[in-house]
C-alpha cells in the first residue's frame, strides 16, 4: 500500500463526512400548553445514512436559511458538525 492510500484511509477513519442530500424540518408537541421542540432530519448521501438534529427554536430559522443558500452541505457524523459551502460573502 503506497503513502497516498494510507493517508486516504487515515482521513476516512478520522472523518466520517456525508453529503446532505435532503432534509426534513419538524415541530413536535411536548405537551398541552408547553413549548414544542424542533427537529431537523438530515438525509445523507441519498439515504445511506440519516441523522436527526434537536434544534433550538432560535437556531431553526438561520439554519434553514443556510441550508437553502448552500450549494453543497455536508455533515460530519463523528463531530456533529454541519458544514455549508458555496455561500456568497
Amino acid at each position: 500500500m503506497d503513502q497516498n492510500d494510507q493517508q486516504s484511509q487515515s482521513l476516512q477513519r478520522r472523518y466520517q463526512v456525508r453529503e446532505v442530500t435532503q432534509y426534513q424540518a419538524s415541530w413536535v408537541e411536548q405537551g398541552r400548553g408547553e413549548e414544542g421542540r424542533f427537529t431537523l432530519q438530515l438525509i445523507l448521501d441519498n439515504g445511506v445514512e440519516e441523522y436527526i438534529l434537536d434544534v433550538d427554536s432560535d437556531d431553526m430559522e438561520p439554519l434553514l436559511v443556510l441550508l437553502a443558500r448552500s450549494k453543497h452541505t455536508t455533515f460530519d457524523l463523528e463531530r456533529k458538525v454541519l458544514m455549508f459551502s458555496n455561500l456568497k460573502a
